[in-house]
């Protein structure tokens, strides 16, 4: 795959994601629409289109949603079982992308896709290996640390898939993006000194997360390059591999304590949980067709910037001076590989 591949075809993921139970657009690639006829046959269904100035504060809403009602379930409800909590967002993701794919035609990406056995193995299960462990670790991160903290972190994802690219030779270093590390590295560093309450253990959980979801990114676009999964797709596919090797962990982990606990939180909590989570993807998918790469940074910048003050007003979290300084300048090197195009 050639370098100019590889820079056309960097997802919108590969900016700081809303969360990480979220899946924020959590989870699919870049799609692509190819307009043939702007009159569709007659025997295809009339794709449903939502307007940019609907969607993208829908889908802030959601995003926003999802994490500070993460954070309260885990906080407030004294539920701190990530582990479980992720595969229970992902058992009803597997169920609901397939209810879809019999209902409505979000999930008919998946027509065009040959999942061979081969495939499966090679590609959909280590992808969904690094998916799961990128969840798990962020999702441990918020037990420890504050909601505006972990998003400040989540500003070094274009660095890690960065470094990965130069690493695999799938990407050569210029003089610009190595700036644009420094300048991201920097910011998070400065806001990681500022941070009031830091906590090692979750601070490491959040660096290994980083590290996961870089590479689970990087992966997709050598193993599954050419082919195009929104991120309704892709939890059709990533969705149950990942319930079941989280299932897998969940003992080792655990326990049985997650079940006991099950009182604290309640069906309605769960279920509305859950289903907060998938209407993120569902609205990323109607978000990413309708604006440009630069519009959906700014308007993921802008939900970040209303997400950490969110979590000052709900949780009492405390940011510095320091840290917005640092934040920044993060958020300046992330415009900056955007509007570059990452050259």
């Amino acid at each position: 795959m050639s370098k100019a591949d590889f820079e056309s075809s960097v997802p919108l993921t590969a900016m700081p994601r809303a969360s990480d139970v979220d899946m924020d657009l959590t989870h699919g690639e870049r799609i692509e629409v190819k307009i043939a006829d702007a009159r569709p046959p007659a025997n295809q269904p009339k794709k449903i289109t939502i307007p940019a100035i609907i969607i993208i504060p829908i889908w802030m809403a959601c995003s926003i949603t999802v994490i500070l009602y993460n954070k309260y379930v885990f906080s407030n409800l004294n539920f701190p079982f990530p582990t479980f909590l992720t595969t229970w967002h992902l058992a009803f993701s597997a169920v609901a992308t397939r209810v879809l794919q019999r209902t409505t035609t979000l999930v008919d990406g998946a027509k065009d896709i040959e999942m061979s056995r081969e495939r499966w193995i090679r590609s959909i299960l280590p992808i969904g290996a690094l998916f799961s462990g990128s969840l798990i670790l962020s999702n441990y991160a918020y037990l420890s640390l504050s909601v505006s903290f972990i998003q400040m972190l989540k500003a070094f994802n274009p660095v890690a898939i960065l470094l990965i690219s130069f690493a695999f030779k799938i990407q050569e270093p210029n003089s610009r993006l190595l700036a644009i590390v420094v300048m991201i590295s920097t910011g998070c560093a400065l806001a990681a000194y500022g941070e009031v309450h830091f906590e090692m253990f979750g601070f490491l959980c959040q660096c290994a997360a980083i590290a996961f979801e870089a590479s689970r990114l990087v992966m997709i676009q050598l193993l599954l390059h050419g082919l195009k999964m929104d991120p309704i797709v892709s939890l059709h596919y990533y969705a149950p591999v990942c319930a079941v090797i989280n299932a897998v962990i969940i003992p080792f982990t655990e326990g049985l304590e997650p079940f006991y606990a099950l009182h604290r939180v309640g069906l309605l909590v769960l279920v509305t949980n859950a289903g907060m989570a998938f209407a993120l993807n569902v609205a990323a998918v109607f978000l990413i067709s309708v604006g440009s790469g630069l519009i959906l940074t700014l308007a993921g910048v802008a939900k970040d910037i209303l997400l950490i003050s969110g979590s000052v007003i709900a949780f009492g979290s405390k940011i510095t001076a320091l840290q917005v300084f640092g934040y920044s300048i993060s958020l300046g090197g992330l415009i900056m590989f955007k509007t570059t195009g990452g050259k």
